[in-house]
C-alpha cells in the first residue's frame, strides 16, 4: 500500500475542531479540500441494502488526486502557464510577429516560448502521471464485500455506501466505516492512524455490544440496521450518529468509526458497514494543499519584470516617435510614393507611430527573459532535492530522518529570515517525558535536579552538588525518579500511606494507554496518545501498581505491598465511564468500580482546572501543593494535579442516565457531554501532583546563540506556565541576566481581586486597561534604552490572557513596536490561534521575513501563517510536518538550514536573476542602437534564429550552473561567521542599486559591441575583396555578445568547478557549431539566405580574430575595474572572510556529520572520511567549491600550488600567496 504515502503527505489533521451540525447555518457552506459539505441534514444509510441507498445518489469510492485528465490537460495546463505575465507577454508578441508589421519571422518568438512551455508541461504531466498511478493503485486494491451470504473480492472503487465489508489484519480500511464485529473478544480491534496524523501508537476501537455476533457471512446477511449520522466533514476526531436496529436506537461515537487510510493491527479481521466513500471520507476531505506561498525575491522579481516592461515601452516609444519624425518624401531613395504601405506613409504619421510601436515591440521582445522562470524553477528544485534533502549535517541518525524540503518555492527565503517563532515542547525540548518528581499529601518526593535548576544555580553563582543516586534506584526510558521513601513498598511507612495508595491507583487507572506484549513488567510496552501518559503509567508500574491488561470495560492492575509488605495481587477495576481530555476541558476523568463495589471518580488535569473543582477545606494541603507546583514550574517541569471523589451508587446512577442521554444526542453532543461532566467533576479531593521533565534537545542553546549573532530574533510561543517558559528560555540562551526584561502578566493581585468578583465585563475592561498601562510603560522605557549608546538588550515576557487583549486592534501597534525593539520574546499560556495571530502580526505589521517552527497539531496554524513553516519530525505525530514547507528532525538543524542552505540559495538566485537581466538587456540594446541608423524603420540587426536561440541555447546552461554550485564561503565558515547572514536580511544582493549597476554595464557593453564592431568593420573586407555587409557585421557582433556574456558569468563566480568550464565553453562551442551548420546550408523555405556562408567569410579574415579578442576585453574592462575597486575599498562581509581564510585549511569536520564518529572503527572512520571528499575537480585548486585563487585544504595536503588568475590578483589587493611545500617522494 505504498500508494497511501501521497495521501499521507497531503493530509493535515484539524485536531480539536468540531463540526457539530448545529454550528453550521443552513444558508452557509464551507469548502473543505475538494468537497463542499452537503446541506446540514442527517444522512440515512440502509445497511446491506444497495437498492434503498441508490435513491440517495451517494458518491462512489473511486478517488482522484490528479490536477488534470486527458481532456483538460492541454487547456488547463496552458492556462496555468499563461497566468505568468512573461509567458502571456511572449504569446502576445508571437501573435504580433505573425502580422505583416513584424520585422522578424514568427519563429523568433514562437521557438523560445514553445520550448519553455514544453518543459513546463512535461514537468506537470510527469507529476500528474505519478499521482494518477498512485490513484489507480489505491482504487484497484481488493476488499471483501458481503454478497449472497459469502465474501466476494472487489476493487475499492466499486464499493458503495451501506455495503458490509471485511478487512483483514494489516489491511487498510477502504472507506469510513462503522465497526460491527471483530474476531477479538468484546468486539475490540486495534488500529494505526499513521496515514491520518502520523501517530504510530495503536488506538482501540470497540463495536456496539448489539452487533458483536455479525462475524460470519451467514450471520452478517441478517443485519438490516439503519445508520443516521452527520453529513461528511473533515473533523478526524468527532463523529455524531445513531444506529437504529430492531426499533432500538443506539448512540454511535468515534470509538465505533474506522477511518479510510487507517490500518488494522493485532486483529485477525473486522466486519463493518460503509458510511462515507471516496472524496467524502474524512481523510480525503483533509487532503488540502499547503497554502501557496511566494518568496519575497519572487515578488521583487515581478517588480523588476515590470521595470523591464517600462524600459521596453520607452525604447519602443523613442523608436516610434523617431520613425514618425524621420519618414519624409524628401528621402526619395526610400521610394515613399503615394502607394506606399501604411507603416511608411508620410501622410499618416500617427498611424506610422502606432504601427512602428508594434514592429519594435516584436523586435525588442528579447529584453524580457522568457527562460528566467524555468531556470529559477530548475535551480530551486535541484537545490531542494539534491542539496537540502541530502545534507548529512541535517540527518538525524537516531530516528533515521533526513531533512525534507516539501516545497522548492522558498529556498532563497531561508536566507532572509529575521524572526523565528518557535514552539517549546518537542521543538526546543525532546518531548521524551520522564517522571521526575511528585508531591503527595503535601510532601515532595524525588531527589534529582533538572538541567534548568543547574542553569539557575550557575547564574546565581551557587556551586551545584551532585545528589548521589540510591543503590536501589530504577532507570527506564520515561522514568527518572529516585527516592527510597516511595520505592519497593516503602510508601507504607510514610505518614500519608492512604494518599500514596490513591495517588498510585489514579496513575494506574485514569488513562487511555494500551498495553502490548508479554504481561510482565520487564517486557510490556505501553502505547499512549502522548508521552506524558506513558510516563505516568510507567511510574505507577515502578511504584508497585502494574497496569498490564485492558478491555473496553475492565482495567487489570497487579498491586504490590497494598495489604502487607511483599504481597502481590491482581485487581480488576471496571471502567464505567471515561470523560476524555480535550483542549477545552484540560482534564481527564475515569469512573471505576472496585471489586468490592466502591465507586470512585479519578481525575487528573491542569492545576488551574483541578483547583476550581476541589471540595472546601484542606486549605493547608492546597496551599502547600500550590507552592510545590510553583517550585516544579521554576525547575522547568510539566505538572498535573491528581484528585479523586467517592460516588454514592444512587448519585452515580442518576448522573449516568444524563451521560447516556448526552452521548446519544445527535445535536451538540460534545457540548452536552462537557456539561454533564461538570455535574460530577466537582467536590474533588486533592491527592497531589506529578512533575515530568522534558529535557532540552541537543545543541539548542548553541543554535539559538548562533542565530542571534546572525541578526535573527527568536520568539518562543508556548502553552506552559510563565515560570517554566522563562526558565527554559534561560536554559537555551534566549534570556540572560544582562537583558532588561519586561514582564506583562495577568497574575497580579489587582487582576486576581477583580476576577474574584466574577463580573466578566468588568474583568475584561480592567485587564485591557492594565495591559494598556503596562505596554505604554514598557514601550517608554524601551525607547530610552533604544536611544542610548550602550543600552542592554531587551526581552518581553507576556502571558496568554494579557496577549489576548494586547492583540486588540487598539493595542496591537503598541505591542508590535515594543516587541520589535526586543531581542527575545516569550509568550506563555498561549492558544494555537494566538500563536498564528502573533506570527501574522509581525509578518504583516513589520513586513519582515518570518519563520515558524513546531512539531504538533497545535502548531499548524502558526506554521501556515509565517512566510516559511518548518515542521519537526517529532513524537507528536506528523501534523506539523504535513503543513510545513521544510521538515527537520532537530531544532539545531535550523543553523544549517538557514545559515548555509538559505544563505547560499539567496546569493545564488540573486546572481541568477541579475545576470538574466544583464544578458537580455545587453543583447536587446545592441538592436536598439542599430535602430537609430535605420531611420527607425524596425530593420532587424540579427537573424531570427540568433534571437530565438540566444536565451534557450547559447546562454541558458551556465547561469543554471552558477545557481547550483556558486559558493562564497564554506559551510563551516558560514556557521563560524553567522554575521554573514545579515547581508541576506538587509537584502544586500538584490537592491535596486545592484540592478542599476548591472544595467549600467549592460548599456556600456552594448555600446562597445555595436560601435566597436560597426566602426571597425566599415573599412574591413572579406578575402574576396568585398566589404562586409549587414549580416557579416551582425554575426560578428553576436559572436562577441555570446562570448562576452558567458565570460562575464565566470567573473561573478566565487567558486569554479569543471561544470562551470563545461557549461561556459559548451555554450560558446554550441554557437559556433550552430553557425557553421546554419550558414553552410540554404533551403528555399526559410530566411537564412542572408546568412549563407557568412561565418566562413568572416573566419577567413584576420579581422574576425582580432575583433573576437579585443571586443570582449574592452567590454569586460569596466566590470574588471569595478570588481577590483569594490573588493579593495567597499568589500562585502563574505569577501573579508575570504581574505582572512584564503591560506587556511578548511576545518569543517566531516566525521561528525552523522554523529557517528564515536561508533566507527578506525578503518570505517577513514573510509567514511574519504567518501566525503569532493569529487569535482577545479583548475583553481584541484578541488571543487573553493573560492578562486584560495588554496584549499585538500590542495595543500597534496602539495598542489594553485597559480593565480588575472582577476584574482586584483581581487586580493596584490597580496601574495605563499607557495606550498612540495610533497615528499614515495619510494
Amino acid at each position: 500500500m505504498s500508494g497511501w504515502d501521497n495521501i499521507r503527505s497531503s493530509t493535515r489533521s484539524q485536531q480539536g475542531r468540531s463540526h457539530s451540525l448545529n454550528q453550521r447555518e443552513p444558508s452557509r457552506t464551507v469548502t473543505l479540500g475538494r468537497v463542499q459539505p452537503q446541506a446540514p441534514a442527517f444522512r440515512t444509510i440502509y445497511c446491506n441494502d444497495r437498492d434503498a441507498n441508490f435513491a440517495h445518489r451517494y458518491r462512489g469510492n473511486s478517488v482522484s488526486t490528479t490536477k488534470y485528465n486527458f481532456f483538460t490537460f492541454l487547456p488547463k495546463g496552458l492556462y496555468e502557464q499563461f497566468r505568468r505575465v512573461a509567458n502571456l507577454y511572449f504569446l502576445m508578441v508571437s501573435i504580433l510577429s505573425a502580422t505583416p508589421y513584424s520585422p522578424v519571422h514568427p519563429v523568433t518568438n514562437v521557438v523560445p516560448l514553445s520550448l519553455v512551455l514544453l518543459v513546463s508541461l512535461i514537468k506537470e504531466a510527469f507529476e500528474d502521471w505519478k499521482r494518477f498511478q498512485n490513484d489507480m493503485a489505491i482504487n484497484s486494491t481488493p476488499v471483501d464485500v458481503l454478497q449472497d451470504q459469502r465474501w466476494e473480492s472487489i476493487p475499492w472503487k466499486k464499493l458503495q455506501v451501506g455495503d458490509i465489508i471485511r478487512v483483514k489484519q494489516d489491511g487498510f480500511f477502504p472507506a469510513d466505516m462503522l465497526l460491527l464485529a471483530s474476531t477479538n473478544a468484546d468486539g475490540v480491534c486495534y488500529i494505526e492512524t499513521a496515514n491520518l496524523d502520523g501517530e504510530t501508537n495503536l488506538k482501540i476501537r470497540k463495536a456496539l455490544e448489539r452487533t458483536w455476533d455479525y462475524v460470519t457471512p451467514e450471520k452478517a446477511c441478517e443485519f438490516k440496521g439503519e445508520v443516521q449520522c452527520e453529513q461528511p466533514n473533515n473533523s478526524l476526531y468527532t463523529f455524531t450518529g445513531n444506529l437504529v436496529i430492531d426499533n432500538q436506537t443506539l448512540p454511535l461515537s468515534p470509538n465505533q468509526i474506522l477511518l479510510r487510510g487507517c490500518s488494522l493491527k493485532n486483529t485477525e479481521f473486522v466486519v463493518g458497514v460503509v458510511i462515507f466513500t471516496g472524496h467524502e471520507t474524512k481523510v480525503m476531505m483533509n487532503s488540502m494543499n499547503v497554502p501557496s506561498k511566494r518568496s519575497t525575491l519572487e515578488r521583487k522579481l515581478d517588480k523588476l519584470i515590470l521595470t523591464l516592461f517600462g524600459t521596453l515601452f520607452t525604447m519602443c516609444l523613442i523608436g516610434a516617435i523617431g520613425s514618425g519624425v524621420f519618414i519624409d518624401r524628401k528621402y526619395y531613395f526610400l521610394g515613399l510614393s503615394k502607394s506606399v504601405e501604411d507603416q511608411f506613409n508620410p501622410n499618416r504619421r500617427f498611424l506610422v507611430v502606432l504601427l512602428t510601436m508594434l514592429t519594435l515591440l516584436t523586435l525588442y521582445s528579447t529584453i524580457i527573459p522568457i527562460s528566467l522562470y524555468v531556470s529559477i524553477e530548475m535551480v530551486k528544485f535541484i537545490q531542494s532535492t539534491q542539496f537540502i534533502n541530502k545534507d548529512l549535517n541535517m540527518y538525524h541518525a537516531e530516528t533515521d530522518t533526513p531533512a525534507l524540503a516539501r516545497t522548492s518555492n522558498l529556498n532563497e527565503e531561508l536566507g532572509q529570515v529575521e524572526y523565528i517563532f518557535s514552539d517549546k515542547t518537542g521543538t526546543l525540548t525532546r518531548n521524551l517525558m520522564e517522571f521526575f518528581k511528585c508531591t503527595i499529601g503535601g510532601e515532595i518526593y524525588g531527589t534529582g535536579m533538572t538541567e534548568i535548576e543547574r542553569g539557575v544555580a550557575e547564574r546565581k553563582g551557587i556551586k551545584v552538588q551532585e545528589v548521589p543516586t540510591s543503590i536501589n534506584s530504577v532507570r527506564e526510558k520515561g522514568f527518572n525518579f529516585d527516592d527510597v521513601r516511595l520505592m519497593r513498598g516503602a510508601w507504607r511507612n510514610e505518614p500519608n500511606p492512604d494518599a500514596c495508595k490513591e495517588f498510585f491507583r489514579c496513575l494506574a487507572i485514569c488513562h487511555t494507554v494500551l498495553p502490548e506484549g508479554d504481561e510482565s513488567p520487564e517486557k510490556i510496552k505501553y502505547q499512549a496518545a502522548s508521552p506524558d501518559e506513558a510516563a505516568l503509567v510507567l511510574a505507577a508500574k515502578h511504584f508497585g501498581f502494574f497496569f498490564y491488561r485492558r478491555t473496553p470495560t475492565m482495567i487489570y492492575v497487579r498491586e504490590s505491598h497494598v495489604e502487607r509488605m511483599g504481597k502481590i495481587q491482581d485487581v480488576s477495576y471496571e471502567i464505567l465511564n471515561v470523560l476524555e481530555f480535550n483542549s477545552t476541558r484540560k482534564r481527564q476523568s475515569v469512573v471505576c468500580r472496585y471489586p468490592d463495589g466502591r465507586l470512585v471518580l479519578y481525575c487528573k488535569g491542569a492545576d488551574t482546572v483541578i483547583y476550581e473543582r476541589l471540595v472546601g477545606g484542606s486549605d493547608d494541603l492546597k496551599k502547600v501543593t500550590r507552592e510545590h507546583l510553583e517550585k516544579f514550574g521554576s525547575a522547568g517541569l510539566r505538572t498535573l494535579c491528581l484528585a479523586y471523589k467517592d460516588l454514592a451508587p444512587d448519585v452515580y446512577e442518576s448522573w449516568n442516565e444524563k451521560f447516556i442521554q448526552a452521548k446519544s444526542s445527535l445535536r451538540d453532543r460534545e457540548r452536552k457531554l462537557d456539561e454533564v461532566a461538570e455535574l460530577i467533576e466537582k467536590d474533588l479531593i486533592l491527592i497531589g501532583a506529578t512533575a515530568i521533565e522534558d529535557k532540552l534537545q541537543e545543541g539548542v542553546p548553541d543554535c539559538i546563540e548562533t542565530l542571534s549573532r546572525a541578526g535573527i530574533k527568536m520568539w518562543v510561543l508556548t502553552g506552559d506556565k510563565m515560570e517554566t517558559a522563562i526558565n527554559i528560555a534561560y536554559a537555551c540562551n534566549l534570556l540572560n541576566n544582562e537583558m532588561k526584561q519586561f514582564i506583562i502578566s495577568s497574575e497580579t493581585d489587582a487582576i486576581r481581586e477583580v476576577e474574584e468578583r466574577g463580573d466578566q465585563v468588568e474583568i475584561a475592561r480592567f485587564i485591557k486597561e492594565e495591559v494598556k498601562k503596562q505596554l505604554k510603560k514598557c514601550l517608554d522605557e524601551a525607547q530610552q534604552y533604544f536611544h542610548s549608546v550602550s543600552g542592554p538588550k531587551l526581552a518581553l515576557i507576556i502571558d496568554g490572557k494579557c496577549l489576548m487583549y494586547a492583540l486588540d486592534p487598539s493595542l496591537r501597534i503598541m505591542l508590535l513596536n515594543l516587541s520589535l525593539n526586543c531581542s527575545s520574546v516569550v509568550c506563555c499560556r498561549v492558544s494555537p490561534l494566538q500563536k498564528a495571530q502573533v506570527t501574522s502580526l509581525v509578518k504583516k505589521g513589520a513586513r519582515k521575513i518570518t519563520l515558524s517552527i513546531g512539531d504538533g497539531a497545535n502548531d499548524v496554524s502558526m506554521i501556515q501563517a509565517a512566510h516559511i513553516g518548518v515542521g519537526i519530525s517529532g513524537l507528536e505525530g506528523m501534523q506539523a510536518v504535513m503543513a510545513s514547507d521544510f521538515a527537520i528532525a532537530q531544532f539545531r538543524f535550523l543553523k544549517d538550514l538557514l545559515l548555509v542552505h538559505g544563505r547560499w540559495s539567496y546569493i545564488r538566485l540573486c546572481k541568477v536573476v541579475t545576470y538574466f537581466f544583464y544578458k537580455n538587456l545587453t543583447f536587446t540594446l545592441t538592436q536598439f542602437w542599430f535602430t537609430f541608423y535605420t531611420g527607425f524603420s524596425g530593420q532587424r540587426f540579427y537573424d531570427d534564429w540568433f534571437q530565438s536561440l540566444y536565451n534557450v541555447i547559447f546562454t541558458a546552461l551556465p547561469v543554471i550552473i552558477v545557481g547550483l554550485f556558486d559558493k562564497d564561503v564554506s559551510s563551516s565558515l558560514s556557521k563560524r561567521y553567522p554575521e554573514l547572514y545579515k547581508e541576506g536580511i538587509k537584502n544586500m544582493f538584490f537592491k535596486w542599486r545592484v540592478v542599476a549597476i548591472w544595467a549600467f554595464f549592460a548599456v556600456y557593453q552594448s555600446l562597445v559591441f555595436y560601435y566597436f564592431v560597426t566602426v571597425s568593420s566599415s573599412t574591413s573586407q572579406g578575402s574576396s575583396g568585398k566589404m562586409f555587409g549587414l549580416w557579416d557585421v551582425s554575426t560578428m557582433a553576436f559572436t562577441c555578445v555570446v562570448v562576452t556574456v558567458n565570460l562575464r558569468l565566470i567573473m561573478i563566480c566565487n567558486s569554479i568547478t569543471r561544470w562551470h568550464y563545461i557549461s561556459v565553453g559548451g555554450s560558446i562551442v554550441a554557437w559556433f557549431l550552430f553557425i557553421f551548420l546554419y550558414s553552410g546550408i540554404m533551403t528555399p523555405y526559410d530566411r537564412q539566405e542572408n546568412i549563407f556562408w557568412v561565418i566562413y567569410v568572416l573566419m577567413s579574415t584576420f579581422y574576425f580574430y582580432i575583433t573576437l579578442l579585443l571586443v570582449p576585453v574592452a567590454a569586460l574592462l569596466g566590470d574588471f575595474l569595478y570588481l577590483g575597486v569594490q573588493r579593495w575599498f567597499f568589500p562585502y562581509d563574505y569577501q573579508i572572510v575570504q581574505e582572512i581564510h584564503k591560506d587556511e585549511a578548511d576545518d569543517s569536520g566531516r566525521t561528525d556529520l552523522l554523529g557517528i564518529d564515536n561508533q566507527l572503527t578506525p578503518d570505517e572512520a577513514r573510509s567514511y572520511a574519504l567518501s566525503q571528499l569532493p569529487r569535482e575537480l577545479s583548475k583553481h585548486t584541484g578541488f571543487a567549491f573553493d573560492s578562486p585563487g584560495y588554496e584549499s585544504f585538500f590542495a595543500s595536503q597534496l602539495g598542489v600550488y594553485a597559480p593565480q588568475k588575472a582577476w584574482d590578483v586584483a581581487r586580493r589587493a596584490s597580496m601574495r600567496s605563499k607557495p606550498k611545500p612540495k610533497p615528499n617522494k614515495i619510494n
